[in-house]
C-alpha cells in the first residue's frame, strides 16, 4: 500500500516567480510538502501569463505549480506582513527569490522570521547571491553560463557559443541546489531544533560542477577550445554524427572495450587503435552520412556500447523506457513530467492543479486562525488582493 509521501507534514511558504524557485518546491511539493504559493495582487507570478498574451494561465505555469495551495497578499501593506509573519511562525520553510535585501525591506528577512520561528529553513535564491560586486545585477540563464564559463563551452569548435534549450543555472543550478540545501536545513532542525539560512546563488551553483573543465585546468593549465575537450566533441569516440536522413547519433564509447564493439558494428577494426584521434571525427562523419539514423540505432540496438539514437522532444516522450518508468503524466489537460525520482511505498499523483491567483485566501487563513469576519476585512483592505 502506497503511504503517504516523504515530505507530508513539512509545510512551506513560496515567494519565487518564474524561474528556479516554483521547480524547487515543484519537487518538495510532488513528495508530499504542503506548498503556499504567495503572489502579490499586481503582478503575481510572471510565469500565469508566458507566451499566452492575457487571460489564462500559461501550460508553463501550470506544470511547474501544481500540488500548491494558492495565496494572493500584498507585502508592502502592514496587514500583509502580519498575515505573512502569522504563516512563518507555523511552517518549516521559506523560499524567495527577490534580489538581496528586498525582504528584509518588507520587514520580513530571515533574522525577523527565526526571531518567531528558529527552526525555519530560510533560502534564498537569487542569480549571483546575497553578497559580492554582482549581488544586485539582473540576469537570467544565459549570464549565469556566461560568468560562470560553461556557455564558453557549449558549442562546435571554431563556432558560436549555443544557447541549451535547457536552463542549467535556473533548474539544475538553482532549483537543485536550492532543494538539496532546503531538505539539509529541514533535517537539521528536526533534529537540534535550530534552522538555517541558505543563500543560493544560480551562478556558483554552475561553477561548482565544472569539474571537467577544472580537470583541464589542473592538467594542462588552461581551458580547451569550445568543442575540443573531452566531453564536447573533441574526441572520435565521444560526439554526435549525423546521419543521411539529417538526423543524428551520439556515440558515447569512451571505455575501450565499448570502442571496440563500436568499431565492430561500424566494420572498422582498424579504427580500435585511433580512439584519442581527433582527426578521425571527418571519417566517422563520413560512414554515419551513408545511412539514416534509424537504420544506426537498429545496428546498434543489439550492441553493448553506448551508441545511440538522438530523440526528438516528442520522440523522447514516446521512448519504451521513457514510458516503462512513468515519467509521463496527464493532467489538467498537459501533457507533464512526473517526479524524476522513484521510492518504495510511494505513488506520486496530482492531488491538484496549479492554484487560481488567490484560490485558496480563505483556506489558508482559516487555518491560520483567522475569523471569517477578519478574512473579509483582509479583504477589503487590499491586504489579501
Amino acid at each position: 500500500m502506497s503511504r503517504p509521501g516523504p515530505l507530508a507534514g513539512i509545510r512551506i511558504l513560496d515567494l519565487t516567480r518564474l524561474l528556479p524557485g516554483p521547480v524547487a518546491t515543484l519537487h518538495l511539493a510532488d513528495l508530499g510538502a504542503e506548498v503556499i504559493k504567495i503572489e502579490d495582487p499586481q503582478v503575481g507570478d510572471y510565469a500565469r501569463t508566458l507566451g499566452t498574451g492575457q487571460g489564462e494561465d500559461s501550460a508553463y505555469f501550470r506544470m511547474i505549480n501544481r500540488n500548491k495551495q494558492g495565496l494572493r497578499l500584498d507585502l508592502k501593506k502592514p496587514e500583509g506582513v502580519d498575515i505573512f509573519l502569522r504563516l512563518a511562525g507555523t511552517v518549516d520553510v521559506i523560499v524567495e527569490s527577490f534580489r538581496p535585501g528586498v525582504m528584509d525591506k518588507l520587514g520580513i528577512g530571515y533574522a525577523t522570521v527565526a526571531a518567531l520561528n528558529p527552526k525555519i529553513a530560510y533560502c534564498s535564491i537569487s542569480g549571483y547571491g546575497q553578497d559580492g560586486p554582482y549581488r544586485d545585477l539582473a540576469g537570467h540563464d544565459i549570464n549565469y553560463l556566461g560568468y560562470s564559463g560553461v556557455l564558453d563551452q557549449i558549442g562546435s569548435e571554431g563556432d558560436q557559443p549555443a544557447i541549451p534549450n535547457f536552463q542549467i543555472a535556473d533548474l539544475l543550478g538553482g532549483a537543485l541546489t536550492a532543494a538539496m540545501g532546503i531538505l539539509a536545513a529541514v533535517l537539521e532542525a528536526q533534529r537540534t531544533g535550530q534552522g538555517r539560512y541558505i543563500d543560493v546563488s544560480m551562478t556558483d551553483s554552475v561553477l561548482a560542477h565544472t569539474y571537467f573543465t577544472m580537470l583541464r585546468l589542473n592538467d594542462a593549465g588552461q581551458s580547451a577550445p569550445r568543442g575540443t575537450d573531452m566531453l564536447t566533441g573533441g574526441l572520435p569516440c565521444y560526439a554526435t554524427y549525423r546521419c543521411a536522413d539529417g538526423k543524428y547519433m551520439a556515440v558515447g564509447a569512451l571505455e575501450g572495450k565499448f570502442w571496440a564493439i563500436c568499431c565492430k558494428v561500424l566494420a572498422r577494426p582498424d579504427w580500435v587503435a585511433r580512439q584519442w584521434d581527433a582527426s578521425l571525427r571527418s571519417e566517422m562523419a563520413t560512414v554515419f552520412a551513408g545511412q539514416p539514423r534509424d537504420a544506426w540505432a537498429a545496428r546498434f540496438a543489439a550492441a553493448d556500447c553506448c551508441v545511440t539514437p538522438v530523440l526528438t522532444p516528442e520522440e523522447a516522450l514516446d521512448n519504451e523506457q521513457i514510458a516503462a518508468r512513468g515519467m509521463v503524466v496527464k493532467s489538467d489537460g498537459l501533457t507533464q513530467f512526473a517526479p524524476p525520482l522513484k521510492m518504495s511505498d510511494f505513488q506520486f499523483a496530482v492531488r491538484q492543479p496549479a492554484p487560481k491567483s488567490g484560490e485558496h485566501n480563505t483556506a489558508i487563513l482559516l487555518a491560520a486562525g483567522y475569523s471569517p469576519e477578519q478574512i473579509e476585512h483582509l479583504t477589503a483592505s487590499g491586504a489579501l488582493g
